[in-house]
């Protein structure tokens, strides 16, 4: 059965009006019928036609630019389209409202642009309406009102302005009103309160100027939550407590006054952030009786009285569970009781009456200032190992619950809404939900990690493992059978896990599937970076795989992947005795002494490694201590190769190996400090200082020095792999010093016959990785310069390699297209060289070109940089010294003689510029 003729020829359409840079739709063929050969087409047989129709549409993270075209309107039996984590630009064709089977509309984390048609409001099918993380502008149609089965309106951080309408309080089965970050006004419609089945209103940041809560939202019986934060809003606090399942109640930055109301809330409540408001009166004691109760934040109001200490003498904890008080800077005198909280209850009391007398009272340690606006840290549940147990090859893990091996199969999600604050104790819960909506048992389940965003938003990754014995689910021991897979994956993509009151919904992120067929999973979660899922996945877990696996187990995968009939040099870098000539063993005791015992106040950084302190040694030398965390096959692999090359790499613009500790079970590296951390916290300082065009490309030149001695200098040569901002660190004079050679490899010899490459398994960091290298698996020195020339691009727009999914390579390149350079500089770079920057900016471009042999080499990198830096005028400098010594380099220089030859160069400054809409989108920071 073939394609309807009219659908092949809309899809043709489709295809003829998107760019697909990275090859992904390159079976859309005409000569090949859709619904039979095209990826991402799923389709249904109609028996009444004869012909096969477009049911799906799922070209998810395919880093697809271009626009939507009309034709979708065509496909009158499409039930999905899902276009989420592209970076698709135009507006939305008001020609979609014509499908009439359409129940989800996903266009999240594009680039979407423009009002929202009438016509979008007449789709009778219609459940979800998920256009979060865009531009769209202009008001919410009226006719919106009209869709009768629409359940989700996810339309957060975009541009949509003007007064919400009434009228959208016929919706009758609308459960998750989500318009947070835009720019809507007028008033708060009190007619909202009539939908019979609301349960999410979140609108924050948006400005209902001198608007107030109306009272008739404590009418709403099915109400979950409530997020209000920082809306504009005056007034009182209206009576809440008959809302009887309310979980989450969030009116901060308000200017709301009066007294807080004393009745009674919901014994449900998890949160209760009523700070920067007017509040006055006293703390009433129905917060006393509040058994679930995870986070009270009421500070930065004018609350006075005492603090009663009921809130947590009269309340039972759960395992795992915790009690932040927020009660910072307000007015209040006295203590109710004992102020002698358990352990699991945080008070904050900085700012109020009550500590001036910290000493009398002994609360002292109760009244330091803290950021209590933070959520709750993130949670890495890594897998017990199994000691006893040979490690697992290839792509597979422990599972869970017994020491065999298995393929997991992994799904990123994010959860949009949820009713907590604090994930701990509610990780069984959260547990068993899954388990209930995928249909698995307890065993196949691993919660990997969760970390919270702004939203709040709260990440997760899970991983699915097969059963331990053979069943009609797997297809050999230890994997899932591709049927399995499949209906695990659309139980995510098409959002029919069973609802949860406390978690909310949720967006699907990503997919990882090693080691299961490539054409089940197009790319997720990484469509900016140009990763594929089973890439991605190699990323996250390769290098623990490749630790555990003894060389001649390396070989036999790396012969099996590649499939190359002449041998690579992608070997492993060797092991070395635990004493090596140069590099000091420092004792643990000694680290310990340094760090104050590991104390989190000389924490200084954190990644997949570990921590990073800040320690000084018994000599006096400050020193940054990288500790491995426990049992990290990551971990100690990286350990074992950062020592074998620092130990032999020495180059100013190389970080230094102080020493290292191996005893018992520790693990860490001891690196010279570098006072001025790593570019990535100096680009994302949110009030950095003025960052001068003249230190940027300081911080350029050394850091291509450092990379350039690599590819040419060390003996043998080396390959980073992992070149990217937060591994560019900086000393007291900004000099760059690239850092952590623990996944690089050892260069090809120039008469190798496959010096041309290296194949090996893809590893480095989503943004910054070659797309070449990820698609070939050809390794070579190109794919550092490509690296390094996103992290030029992020010296000079101050934008990060990726953010809400859009790729910073696409941006910049349609930015110049465009013709609107100025638009993409970072402000805080102040006057700056037109000419320089310029030059600068095509530099960068040329190195992150898509193709290996396009790209210079790193030795004309560093001569075009330095010939930047000779004609940069010295009015833009910045008092950086002259860094034009190549002798480190062992390199002479094309520049002119005169290092200190300048030109008259025209030159502009950021004040007053804004960005284009379109180009760079105006999304504010979350």
């Amino acid at each position: 059965m073939i394609t309807d003729p009219d659908e092949v020829r809309a899809l043709e359409a489709i295809h003829g009006s998107l760019e697909d840079p990275v090859g992904y739709l390159r079976n859309w063929e005409k000569e090949k019928d859709p619904c039979t050969s095209w990826s991402f087409v799923h389709c249904l047989q109609n028996e009444t036609d004869g012909y096969q129709h477009v049911k799906e549409l799922r070209l998810m993270n395919l880093s697809l630019s271009g626009t939507l075209a009309p034709e979708l309107g065509q496909l009158k039996h499409m039930e999905v389209l899902n276009f989420m984590w592209n970076s698709i630009s135009g507006s939305i064709p008001k020609e979609i409202g014509s499908i009439t089977a359409l129940r989800l509309l996903l266009l999240s984390g594009n680039q979407i642009s423009g009002p929202l048609a009438e016509e979008l409001g007449y789709l009778p099918n219609l459940s979800k309406f998920q256009l979060d993380l865009n531009d769209i502008s202009g008001p919410i149609p009226k006719s919106f009102a009209n869709l009768p089965k629409v359940a989700h309106f996810h339309m957060n951080n975009n541009s949509i302005s003007g007064q919400i309408p009434p009228e959208l309080s016929a919706l009758p089965r609308l459960q998750h009103f989500l318009l947070d970050n835009n720019n809507l006004s007028g008033y708060l419609p009190p007619e909202l309160a009539l939908m019979p089945n609301l349960t999410i209103l979140q609108l924050d940041n948006n400005n209902f100027e001198g608007s107030v809560v109306p009272a008739s939202y404590s009418n709403m019986s099915k109400l979950l939550k409530l997020s209000l934060r920082n809306c504009n809003l005056q007034g009182t606090i209206p009576d809440l407590s008959t809302i009887p399942g309310l979980l989450y109640l969030d009116l901060s930055r308000n200017q709301l006054t009066g007294n807080i109301p004393s009745n009674k809330l919901s014994d449900n409540i998890t949160t209760i952030i009523l700070s920067g408001n007017m509040l006055n009166g006293s703390i009433p004691l129905n917060f006393s009786v509040l058994p679930n109760l995870e986070r009270l934040s009421l500070n930065n109001n004018r609350l006075s009285g005492f603090v009663p200490t009921t809130i947590w003498e009269n309340k039972t904890f759960s395992p795992d569970a915790k009690l932040r008080l927020n009660l910072q800077r307000n007015l209040l005198s006295d203590i109710s009781g004992i102020l002698d909280p358990p352990p699991y209850v945080d008070i904050m009391l900085y700012g109020n009456p009550v500590c001036g007398n910290a000493n009398e009272r002994q609360i002292i340690k109760f009244c330091k200032s803290k950021n209590g606006e933070e959520e709750y840290g993130s949670l890495n549940n890594s897998i017990p190992s199994c000691a006893a147990q040979q490690p697992c090859n290839n792509y597979f893990e422990h599972v869970p619950d017994g020491c065999f091996c298995a393929a997991p199969f992994g799904v990123g999600l994010r959860l949009r809404s949820p009713s907590i604050s604090d994930f701990p104790p509610h990780y069984s819960d959260f547990e068993q939900w899954i388990i209930r909506s995928v249909d698995l048992d307890h065993h196949q389940i691993h919660i990997d990690s969760v970390a919270w965003q702004s939203g709040p938003r709260l990440r997760l990754f899970l991983k699915f493992f097969p059963p331990s014995t053979n069943d009609s689910r797997t297809n050999d021991f230890g994997k899932f059978n591709d049927s399995e897979i499949i209906r695990i994956a659309n139980k995510f993509a098409m959002f029919n896990l069973s609802g949860s009151d406390i978690f909310g919904p949720y967006d699907l992120l990503n997919f990882t599937a090693m080691g299961y067929s490539s054409v089940l999973f197009p790319p997720l979660g990484g469509g900016k970076s140009r990763i594929s899922s089973g890439t991605l996945i190699g990323i996250v877990f390769g290098s623990i795989c490749a630790a555990a696996v003894l060389l001649m187990a390396i070989i036999f995968v790396w012969l099996k992947m590649c499939r190359r009939s002449h041998v690579s040099k992608d070997q492993p870098l060797p092991k070395f005795p635990m004493r090596i000539e140069g590099v000091k063993a420092v004792g643990f005791k000694e680290l310990e002494a340094a760090t104050n015992s590991f104390s989190s106040t000389t924490e200084i950084g954190q990644g997949g490694y570990g921590k990073v302190y800040k320690g000084i040694l018994k000599e006096g030398t400050i020193v940054a201590i990288k500790r491995a965390k426990q049992g990290s096959l990551q971990g100690e692999k990286e350990f074992y190769t950062e020592i074998e090359l620092l130990s032999r790499l020495h180059h100013r613009n190389l970080v230094s190996l102080v020493g290292y500790c191996n005893e018992g079970s520790e693990q860490m590296l001891v690196y010279e400090f570098m006072p001025n951390g790593s570019l990535h916290d100096l680009l994302s300082a949110r009030y950095r200082e003025h960052l001068s065009l003249g230190k940027r490309l300081h911080i350029a030149l050394g850091a291509a020095r450092g990379i350039l001695y690599l590819h040419t200098e060390a003996d043998p040569p080396i390959i980073h792999r992992d070149i990217k901002a937060n591994n560019i660190l900086l000393d007291s004079k900004f000099t760059a010093k690239v850092a952590d050679f623990g996944i690089s490899r050892l260069a090809p010899l120039p008469d190798d016959e496959t010096s041309e490459h290296l194949c090996t398994d893809v590893k480095g960091t989503p943004g910054y990785l070659d797309p070449e290298y990820v698609s070939t698996h050809k390794l070579t020195e190109k794919s550092d310069v490509y690296s390094l020339g996103v992290v030029f691009l992020e010296l000079l727009t101050g934008m990060r390699p990726i953010s809400h999914g859009r790729n910073i390579v696409q941006e910049v390149n349609a930015a110049c297209q465009s013709g609107m350079i100025s638009s993409i500089i970072d402000r805080s770079i102040g006057p700056y060289s037109l000419d320089c920057v310029k030059k600068f900016l095509d530099l960068a471009l040329r190195c992150s070109l898509d193709k290996q042999k396009d790209r210079p080499l790193m030795l004309e990198v560093v001569r075009e940089l330095e010939s930047i830096t000779y004609m940069l005028p010295a009015a833009f400098d910045n008092n950086i010294a002259p860094d034009l010594d190549v002798s480190t380099s062992g390199m002479s220089s094309s520049s002119p003689t005169s290092a200190y030859s300048r030109h008259t160069i025209t030159y502009t400054t950021m004040e007053g510029i804004e960005l284009v809409s379109g180009v760079i989108p105006s999304i504010r920071p979350r």
